[in-house]
C-alpha cells in the first residue's frame, strides 16, 4: 500500500504536468532545479516512465558535489604514465591476474559467449570501482537529473536521467541508491542510460543487478560486444578492438590504461 506521503508528492506532480506540456529549461545552479524537474516530468512520462519513477524525480536534489566534479575532471589532462600511477595500476594488475585465476570459470564462460577477455573486463573492473571495493556514495537519481538539468551537457545526459528513472520503475535501483558524482552505478559504473539498455542476467535469478559481480561482469562484456567487439581480435592501439574500448570512456589516458592492464592480467 502507497503512503500518504507518496500519493501527495505523486498527486503534486501530476498536477504540474497535467496541462500543457512546459519545455524544461536547463540551468548553471540550483536555483531553478525544482521547475525543471516539474517541467521534465512531462518529458519523462512521454518517454515511458512510470509512478515509481516520477516519485524518485520528485524527492531528487541538486547535486553540488557532481557540478563541482564535473567541473574539475583531471583525467583528460594527465599524462599515460601519470594516470597509470594514480590508478595503482600495477595494484590493478596484480590483483586481476589474482581474480582471473578465482573466477576461470567465469571469465571463460563470458569471454565464449560474448568474445571479450577477461583482462579487459578486469582492467575496467579494478580501475572503476577497485574490484567493488568502492560504488560511490552520490545518490544516481539526484546526480544525473542534476547532470541533465545542468546547461553544460543537457542532450548528453537527458537520456540517462530517463534511463535512471526507468530503472526505478523496474526496481533494479531506488531513489537512494548509491553511485559515483556522475550518476554511474554498480561494479564497472554503467551510466543509467547503458544499464538499461545493456544491463543483463549474468547470474540467472531473473534481474539485473549492477551491484551483483556476476551480472556486471556480464553486462559489460555485452556492452562492448554490442559497440562492435571482434572476437579474437586484438584491443591494443592500433587493433580494432581498441576502437570498441574508446566507447567505454572519452578520456584517452583510460582507453590507453585499459588497453595496457588488460594484456597484462591476460598475459
Amino acid at each position: 500500500m502507497r503512503s500518504f506521503k507518496s500519493i501527495a508528492i505523486f498527486t503534486t506532480f501530476s498536477a504540474l504536468f497535467a496541462g500543457p506540456a512546459l519545455a524544461a529549461q536547463c540551468g548553471n545552479n540550483a536555483s531553478g532545479f525544482n521547475a525543471w524537474k516539474a517541467a521534465f516530468a512531462s518529458e519523462a512520462q512521454a518517454a515511458g516512465v512510470g509512478q515509481r519513477g516520477l516519485q524518485a524525480l520528485a524527492s531528487a536534489q541538486y547535486a553540488n558535489g557532481t557540478i563541482q566534479a564535473d567541473r574539475n575532471q583531471k583525467s583528460f589532462k594527465y599524462t599515460l604514465d601519470k594516470f597509470m600511477q594514480i590508478r595503482g595500476a600495477n595494484t590493478i594488475i596484480s590483483q586481476g591476474r589474482k581474480r582471473k585465476g578465482q573466477n576461470a570459470a567465469l571469465f571463460n564462460s563470458l569471454e565464449q559467449q560474448y568474445g571479450v577477455p577477461a583482462g579487459v573486463l578486469l582492467a575496467i573492473h579494478g580501475m572503476e570501482t577497485g574490484f567493488g571495493g568502492f560504488m560511490g556514495d552520490s545518490a544516481v537519481v539526484s546526480a544525473i537529473t542534476t547532470l541533465a538539468y545542468d546547461c553544460r551537457r543537457t542532450d548528453f545526459f537527458v537520456p540517462h536521467a530517463i534511463g535512471a528513472l526507468k530503472l526505478v520503475d523496474q526496481g533494479s535501483i531506488t531513489s537512494s541508491t548509491k553511485g559515483a558524482k556522475h550518476g554511474e552505478l554498480g561494479h564497472t559504473q554503467f551510466l543509467p542510460g547503458n544499464a538499461l539498455r545493456y544491463g543483463v542476467d549474468g547470474n540467472g535469478d531473473g534481474r539485473v543487478d549492477l551491484y551483483n559481480r556476476t551480472d556486471a561482469m556480464a553486462s559489460t562484456a555485452n556492452f562492448l560486444r554490442r559497440k562492435g567487439w571482434k572476437p579474437g581480435q586484438g584491443y591494443q592501439e592500433g587493433q580494432p578492438n581498441f576502437q570498441v574500448i574508446k566507447q567505454w570512456n572519452a578520456a584517452t589516458v583510460y582507453q590507453q590504461a585499459i588497453a595496457i592492464m588488460g594484456a597484462k592480467i591476460d598475459g
